[in-house]
């Protein structure tokens, strides 16, 4: 069996295609086999008034789209021109990485692996905005 496998954690809620999933009282493994299945880890969902910083409005953009709240092919374009303005700034090599994984990800349609790919960023977007501030 081929797909994607989650291990979710006791009451761990999961949006799968615009339904929220909950799990039981022990931790569980999911498999899922439908190809192109719109998945998001509601722990891992940035709320709308974190939305503060370049990285994560075009997280919050590709989250969007695996919600089901943002159509895909207008999404696309948001994404795209987002992750080109961060290319701009973000010139390192594994920024650099990251940027073109979720550039290629987000030009196959496979939103999830874009929104993995900025996440990535997150931690260095922190850095360097916590270094502007001193």
């Amino acid at each position: 069996m081929s797909g994607l496998v989650l291990k979710l954690a006791p009451k761990e809620r999961v949006l799968i295609n615009g339904a929220v999933i909950e799990n039981g009282d022990r931790r569980s493994r999911l498999s899922i086999v439908t190809p192109g299945a719109s998945i998001l880890r509601l722990r891992d969902a940035i709320h709308p008034e974190e939305v503060n910083t370049p990285v994560r409005r075009v997280c919050y953009i590709a989250q969007l789209v695996l919600s089901g709240d943002a159509v895909p092919e207008e999404a696309r374009m948001q994404l795209l021109r987002g992750i080109e303005q961060l290319s701009q700034v973000l010139t390192d090599h594994d920024s650099r990485t990251q940027l073109g994984l979720a550039s290629d990800a987000v030009m196959e349609g496979q939103f999830y692996q874009a929104l993995k790919a900025m996440r990535g960023l997150l931690p260095r977007e922190a850095r360097l905005l916590a270094a502007a501030k001193t």
